[in-house]
């Protein structure tokens, strides 16, 4: 277990950075209009957390790899990981308001584009798997 904790803290510090620096520009697009006003607390926020999301974003990646976990159970804690953490970052940066609406809504949104980009990963893979076969 320890090997994948190390790996998790080493996928996560490579690709945090991604997090800061995609809000860094978004912010600086959003400056240019004169109706945003943004005080230097919500940027510092934005840009932590952000990059908190990134780093587990990234690192939560290793649970698809452990090999003694289902693909079930991989899955779901990677699922729970990930919305735990974008969930928690709408909320903290006011993205969304804490309603229960709209946490709903957000789930639900949450959900289909989980499902939807792990149905294109399936039938990429498939597509990938089916060519290998037929070259062998």
């Amino acid at each position: 277990m320890k090997k994948y904790l190390i790996d998790f803290i080493k996928r996560g510090l490579i690709f945090g950075g991604f997090g800061p620096v995609i809000v860094a520009i978004i912010y600086f697009i959003v400056s240019l209009s004169e109706t945003v006003n943004l005080n230097p607390g919500q940027i510092l926020v934005a840009v932590i957390s952000s990059y908190l999301l990134a780093f587990i974003q990234s690192g939560a990646t290793i649970f698809n790899q452990i090999e003694n976990w289902s693909t079930a159970k991989s899955s779901l804690v990677y699922f729970s990981t990930l919305y735990i953490a974008y969930l928690g970052c709408y909320l903290v940066n006011s993205w969304i308001p804490f309603e229960w609406l709209f946490v709903l809504i957000f789930t639900v949104s949450f959900v289909i584009t989980y499902l939807i980009i792990w149905f294109i990963v399936y039938l990429i893979v498939k597509h990938t798997t089916k060519k290998l076969n037929e070259k062998l």
